[in-house]
C-alpha cells in the first residue's frame, strides 16, 4: 500500500478566516455604506425603542421632553459604545459589546429624563 500523501498545513486545517483572501477583498462604496449602517443600526433601533418605552412609562413626568431628543442622545451614546467595544474587544458581535451599547444608550436617556432641575 502506498503511504498517504502528506498535506501542507493549509490543506490539512483550512483557516475559515483566510488571510490571503481577506487581504485581497475590497468594499465598494455601497457595500461600505451598508456595512457601517448595519453596524450602527442596533444602537439606533434600541435607542428609539427605549425612548418610546420611557415616554410611555413616565408619560406625565416626561411630557416636556421630546422623544426625538431621547432617541438622538441614546443613539449617539450607543454608537460610541459600539465603537469602544470594537476597539477594546477587537471584533463586533460579542455580548460584552452589546452590554456596553445598552449602557451607552441608557445613561444619556437617564440623565436627560431624571436629572434635577429639568
Amino acid at each position: 500500500m502506498d503511504a498517504p500523501e502528506k498535506l501542507d498545513a493549509h490543506q490539512a486545517n483550512p483557516d475559515p478566516t483566510n488571510r490571503q483572501l481577506a487581504s485581497t477583498a475590497t468594499l465598494n462604496p455601497l457595500d461600505a455604506f451598508w456595512h457601517l449602517s448595519n453596524f450602527f443600526l442596533p444602537a439606533w433601533a434600541v435607542a428609539a425603542l427605549m425612548a418610546a418605552g420611557v415616554k410611555l412609562l413616565w408619560r406625565r413626568e416626561l411630557k416636556a421632553l421630546a422623544w426625538r431628543r431621547l432617541t438622538v442622545w441614546g443613539g449617539w451614546g450607543g454608537s460610541l459604545a459600539l465603537i469602544l467595544a470594537l476597539v477594546l474587544l477587537g471584533r463586533d458581535g460579542k455580548m460584552l459589546g452589546y452590554g456596553l451599547m445598552l449602557l451607552g444608550i441608557s445613561l444619556p436617556q437617564c440623565i436627560l429624563s431624571f436629572r434635577p432641575g429639568r
